[in-house]
């Protein structure tokens, strides 16, 4: 499984800490190559990693910031993603398992191991397999789609 991941600026240390957890691993980690500086924007990172993880539908993402909901937002922007903002191990669950989510976008501020335990939880649950929740989906899908 390839994981993209993220940060603006005040995510870096966080990123590279959970990059280094996920290679340890054995998982394909691919960083954005964009530049951080003081006033970068989580908007940029953002959409990259998404686009990213849009074209590659076996993949997903990691996005970190302050809070991670700027950067929910902004990767929700990009067709075919659904990004959700994760602050404990059942948001991250209930996130891929109901709502099929590819990308997680977390807070840098969260406890380093317990950040781990939420990024295990995303990346071990399946996706949605209960038909009332891959209708939702589905329905989201097609509403993007402009259907």
């Amino acid at each position: 499984m390839k994981i993209y991941i993220a940060s603006d600026h005040r995510g870096v240390d966080v990123e590279n800490k959970i990059t280094d957890y996920l290679r340890q691993m054995g998982l394909t980690v691919i960083k954005s190559e964009m530049e951080h500086t003081p006033t970068d924007d989580y908007v940029d990172f953002a959409i990259e990693l998404s686009e990213n993880v849009a074209k590659d539908s076996e993949s997903l993402g990691i996005l970190l910031c302050g809070t991670g909901i700027g950067m929910s937002i902004a990767a929700n922007k990009v067709n075919g993603i659904r990004a959700a903002r994760c602050v404990d191990v059942d948001d991250a669950f209930y996130s891929k398992n109901h709502n099929s989510a590819n990308v997680i976008c977390l807070s840098s501020n969260i406890e380093i191991n317990y950040l781990f335990e939420i990024i295990d939880t995303f990346i071990n649950t399946k996706c949605a397999t209960e038909e009332k929740h891959i209708n939702r989906v589905n329905k989201i899908i097609k509403y993007e789609a402009g259907e």
